[in-house]
């Protein structure tokens, strides 16, 4: 599930420019896009560069964006992806709605004005992802989180026609405490899905009824390093089936690709 070759993209590059892309957020050092994506370009002959831009908060955006004249692109992770919309000029009609973005394509007038243009691939990702590993189930589903990706993930489970419940420590308007979970609902929402930073830290554990899981559940983790995460381990020890999120993250790779080089 490599990238898209953008050879085209790369023909109409300022002539001695080296185009940049890289990932911005608080902590980077579990990314495997840098990896990934720094195999890409040698693979395919691209000269460009992916490179892990750490922000100790959003606000230093502009300054990246300054003093990295080459940058295109780039991807937005933890804890970032609502916070960066106020430094989006150009949000597409997914990141309206979701309020959340991930990814970036920069633009440079030749007057030196930059534009900045957001997408969420958070949603194409996951639904692909989840619609091949069903296999034709129709589960319902519950989703951990209340932030831009679980908002992703309630999408893409519209899209599928599946049933999404929200769950979270802070719940809103239609959400969920976890303490609500004890009961019938964790065995009868066959789909559990982890749309939290919860598991980053090895040995991090959402409060979740895991004697609720059976043989007939599938949990879904969006992280995929580190994997299994605790909440991995726990489903798998009940016999329910496992995904982690490096699926996901090739086809978000892909999609990305495809919108920098547009």
């Amino acid at each position: 599930m490599a990238p898209q070759s953008g050879q085209d993209h790369q023909s109409r590059a300022p002539r001695g420019s080296r185009r940049k892309y890289g990932l911005i957020g608080r902590t980077l050092a579990h990314s495997f896009s840098p990896r990934y994506f720094g195999d890409f370009f040698a693979r395919e002959g691209i000269d460009a560069s992916y490179l892990p831009y750490e922000l100790a908060s959003i606000e230093e955006l502009p300054s990246l964006l300054a003093r990295e004249p080459n940058l295109c692109g780039l991807n937005v992770t933890l804890p970032y992806k609502r916070e960066v919309l106020r430094y989006v000029d150009v949000p597409s009609p997914d990141v309206e709605a979701l309020q959340a973005t991930n990814v970036l394509r920069i633009r440079r007038s030749t007057t030196g004005q930059t534009q900045v243009y957001g997408y969420n691939t958070d949603v194409e990702g996951f639904r692909r992802s989840l619609f091949t590993w069903l296999g034709g189930q129709r589960p319902r589903a519950l989703v951990f989180g209340s932030g831009g990706a679980a908002s992703a993930v309630l999408r893409a489970l519209s899209l599928l026609g599946l049933e999404g419940q929200q769950v979270s420590r802070h719940p809103r308007q239609g959400m969920i405490a976890y303490e609500e979970l004890r009961g019938g609902l964790a065995e009868e929402c066959r789909l559990w899905i982890n749309a939290t930073p919860v598991g980053l830290c090895p040995g991090e554990l959402l409060p979740l009824p895991y004697e609720a899981l059976s043989d007939q559940h599938l949990c879904y983790d969006l992280i995929y390093n580190p994997s299994p995460t605790a909440f991995l381990q726990e489903a798998q020890q009940r016999g329910t089936r496992i995904k982690d999120g490096l699926e996901m993250l090739y086809i978000q790779a892909d999609e990305a690709w495809k919108i920098w080089t547009l």
